[in-house]
């Protein structure tokens, strides 16, 4: 496996920004049972994009995807087939509720020069799933919606959700990341989450109709009530759609530690992400979106509130049979606006301390991505910025591919392992899988040796990961 030199910039670690046109081709959701016969075939379809294609078209299609399934299906029953390859595109098949079928289809171009078939297929397997939790989310199951309103209610919520929601779907910026969903959590000492802590049980005992909260900091995420599932997909949400819609640019990343004498006089920076726009406008709408959380057993139906004062964030979630007044919402900014203000303050200023202490300013000799499957907790120092339609990374397309070549043996094996390759051009990379953890850690070191590399890595493992992995 050889890498090429890093591309233009300056130093080792030089920017790889790739933008690319989505490359979507069409996308639709199916029931075979809803259409069993001869000249029903179209009652089987309960989305279809592009909506613009021709009738017989999408029944010629949506039939097509049938008899694969049927076909693979004969070889391993309980597994029908994930995607199927062409010469003119690539099909990916995601079954998420009994009968109800999603297919993706993308052209067959590899557009992406470094990522192998069989990344390529893990992503976007991953991106169609996501696309069903996101639905999910929003709008409760598929069997939800039929028992609500029969298929008549279910298609206008697939209508109304997904014509939106794959216009941000930007395949080309997919990568190994997608296929983790992990979470980024902030690091945080003792002390300071304990006063995160402490003021999660005094905004839910004054709210008391909260049900769950969630807090993030720098869109990172410190502390959750919800399952891990549900606060995977609400985390996606929140740091890809919802914040980067409200950056507000006075305050963006400048948090200036506050000292106030009473919390309750201070001028405090919360605001409301979701719900009234204005408190002190009478006709404010109250309206907060509704997601629907713990589907398999007790199917919650909530109402999210999310609460912003400077790079500190916290989600409220309410039942939704409640529905809240305004008074609620001036209560809950009067209460928790100036709380959550000197709160921000105390994490910024605690973060500058702990970086101050932690010294080394220079660029460091590695970068790495961290995921632990136990608790999605992720961590990139290769991604410098990852939206839903940039994937910056500071590493060569060609190591990449290596990391993605990596990940793809980890996941034939369940055993403990570890991976080291040789690059070109003085890199190194080495993957880790212990425990159900996995590390990729890419070196750039003139004239390294096996021993000096390894050496290295568990340096990294010393100080970044207080030796979680033991694998010698």
């Amino acid at each position: 496996m050889a890498a090429a030199a890093a591309g233009a910039g300056s130093g080792p670690w030089a920017a790889q920004e790739k933008q690319f046109p989505p490359a979507l081709l069409s996308f639709f959701i199916y029931n075979p049972r809803f259409g069993p016969r001869e000249g029903q075939e179209e009652n089987k379809i309960l989305f279809y994009h592009p909506n613009e294609v021709e009738k017989n078209e999408k029944i010629r299609n949506v039939g097509l995807c049938e008899a694969i399934v049927q076909f693979t299906r004969t070889f391993s029953p309980s597994k029908p087939a994930k995607s199927l390859h062409t010469q003119k595109n690539r099909q990916f098949f995601n079954e998420p509720e009994e009968n109800f079928w999603m297919v993706m289809s993308k052209d067959g171009k590899p557009v992406i020069e470094y990522q192998e078939e069989e990344l390529l297929d893990k992503v976007y397997s991953s991106v169609l799933r996501q696309c069903y939790s996101m639905y999910k989310l929003f709008n409760g199951t598929f069997l939800k919606a039929m028992e609500d309103g029969g298929v008549k209610l279910l298609k206008e919520r697939l209508e109304k959700f997904f014509h939106r929601y794959l216009q941000t779907l930007h395949l080309q910026s997919c990568d190994l990341l997608d296929i983790f969903g992990g979470i980024s959590f902030f690091p945080l000492d003792k002390m300071t989450y304990l006063k995160i802590q402490s003021f999660i049980n005094r905004m839910e005992e004054s709210l008391n109709i909260v049900k769950y909260t969630a807090f993030l900091y720098n869109d990172q995420l410190i502390w959750s009530g919800l399952e891990q599932d549900d606060m995977r997909i609400l985390y996606k949400y929140l740091t890809t759609s919802l914040f980067p819609r409200h950056i507000e640019p006075e305050l963006a990343g400048r948090d200036s530690p506050i000292r106030a004498e009473m919390p309750g006089n201070l001028q405090h920076y919360g605001r409301f992400l979701t719900g009234p726009l204005n408190l002190n406008d009478p006709d404010a709408k109250c309206r907060f979106p509704k997601i629907f959380v713990n589907t398999d057993d007790t199917y919650e139906e909530l109402h999210l509130i999310v609460y912003k004062a400077m790079s500190a964030a916290v989600c409220f979630m309410i039942d939704a049979s409640v529905h809240p007044t305004l008074d609620f919402c001036r209560r809950l900014d009067s209460i928790v606006g100036p709380q959550l203000t000197v709160l921000a303050s105390d994490i910024c200023e605690q973060f500058n301390i702990n970086k101050r202490m932690s010294g080394s300013e220079k660029e460091p000799q590695f970068k790495f991505i961290y995921f632990n499957h136990m608790n999605l907790a992720e961590k990139s120092t290769v991604h410098m910025r990852k939206t839903p339609s940039v994937s910056l990374t500071s590493v060569h397309p060609d190591l990449m591919k290596i990391l993605g070549d990596i990940n793809s043996d980890f996941t034939r094996v369940d055993e403990d392992e570890e991976i080291i390759v040789k690059a070109m051009s003085d890199y190194w990379v080495v993957g880790k899988k212990s425990d159900r953890r996995e590390l990729y850690v890419i070196l750039n070191q003139k004239n390294a040796n096996l021993i000096e590399v390894n050496e290295e890595v568990k340096k990294l493992c010393a100080t970044q990961f207080n030796n979680i992995f033991f694998l010698d």
